[in-house]
């Protein structure tokens, strides 16, 4: 942090796909700001459909309260998870905290409260709140903060799942915060099979990025619970939902001196400005045949990965739709002023006019779907040009 420079990296307006910045910059957003926009920055109907709900109805509880944005909202998740009912929260960790205790309280009134365990998969990140922290496994991101998280274990060490585990947490092919690493489909087989739940956090593979609206759809599962969030509202607003089975949100019913209700809520959840935001991005993907243009610039993205993969200074290229990551051999590229690989190569490819960040020795692209197939082609030359002998 003591090297930091922030005016190195200040953005003052975005629009299309790109960010322009407090020098007169103008960058290629090949990250969509961390896996959020999704139809370009500033997309006119996403603005208006905000300026119009901020007139109409700015902020109203969704705590024993209700308004019709986030009413729409859930149905149109319902419609395309498959999910019957929405909890609205603000990012998505939240999601994916929210998510957790569903699962426990599920159990304990279903009368299996010895059901108290998680099991995720290798190198999982869910977040840095407690609870999504448990379920991660990535040391740099939970090591220090033992004294906060619970003990779980990795579905490599429970072939077979016991009958003390309340849900198994995973994210569907993409493990984006592990260096886009790619999850073989046969991982997931044991999955269809099971006793726990099964969360899938969708968080950064949802609405469109792998090629189809949610990546789960490519593994032939049926989740009980879905994460999502970053691009539900296009990438303006932060909002999440944890979407649940009517089998869950049945557990959950009953009258008031019953106690079952579920505990836990947040200020801004469902805010109607977000959800309004979000409706109108999902109209976008349904209008503008988002996912065949997906599909188109993965195939560009093929032909141009075969020349990144033979370069010396490679070690893998990988990617599931529009959701990338070129792994970099640090020692042929680490800098003389400690900088690594990948800061090094992303700090190459800022001056050429793209804006992205490594995870590692991992250059992530992960562009917004709105990206062309120039758009495409000029971030792999540029990063090609970087890359050569």
């Amino acid at each position: 942090m003591a090297e930091f420079d922030a005016s190195a990296r200040t953005f003052v307006r975005g629009e299309g796909n790109y960010l322009f910045d407090a020098h007169g910059g103008v960058l290629f957003d090949a990250i969509s700001s961390v896996w959020t926009i999704l139809h370009g920055h500033c997309r006119p109907e996403i603005v208006d459909a905000i300026t119009r709900q901020a007139r109409t109805l700015d902020h109203s509880t969704l705590l024993g309260a209700t308004h019709p944005r986030a009413e729409e909202l859930a149905q149109r998740l319902s419609s395309i998870t498959g999910l019957e009912h929405a909890f609205f929260a603000c990012d998505g960790a939240s999601a994916v905290e929210a998510a957790l205790k569903i699962a426990l309280q599920y159990w304990q009134q279903a009368g299996d409260a010895k059901r108290s365990r998680f099991v995720h998969l290798t190198d999982a990140y869910h977040g840095d709140t407690a609870g999504a922290m448990s379920v991660s496994d990535i040391d740099v991101f939970k090591a220090r903060f033992g004294a906060i998280t619970v003990e779980t274990r990795s579905l490599d060490e429970a072939v077979n799942v016991g009958d003390d585990v309340a849900a198994i947490i995973v994210e569907p092919i993409v493990q984006a915060a592990a260096g886009m690493r790619i999850v073989a489909p046969g991982r997931y087989d044991a999955l269809r099979e099971r006793t726990a739940l099964l969360v899938i956090d969708e968080i950064a593979t949802g609405f469109g990025r792998t090629g189809t609206i949610f990546a789960f759809e490519q593994l032939n599962l049926r989740p009980d619970i879905v994460c999502v969030g970053k691009s539900i509202t296009g990438g303006t607003l932060p909002l999440s939902a944890t979407m649940v089975s009517e089998q869950i949100y049945d557990a959950f019913l009953g009258t008031r001196g019953d106690n079952k209700q579920f505990c836990h809520g947040h200020s801004y959840a469902g805010n109607p400005i977000a959800c309004a935001a979000a409706l109108a991005s999902l109209d976008i993907l349904e209008r503008d045949a988002v996912l065949d243009g997906v599909q188109r610039l993965s195939a560009t993205l093929e032909e141009q990965f075969s020349s990144l993969s033979s370069l010396e200074k490679v070690r893998d290229v990988r990617s599931c739709g529009l959701m990338c990551g070129i792994e970099l051999h640090p020692t042929q590229l680490a800098g003389a002023d400690g900088r690594s690989a990948g800061w090094e190569v992303a700090d190459a490819m800022f001056e050429r006019g793209y804006f992205t960040r490594p995870i590692g020795d991992v250059v992530q692209f992960v562009p917004p779907l709105s990206s062309t197939d120039a758009e495409i082609g000029g971030f792999c030359e540029a990063l090609a040009d970087i890359l050569a002998p």
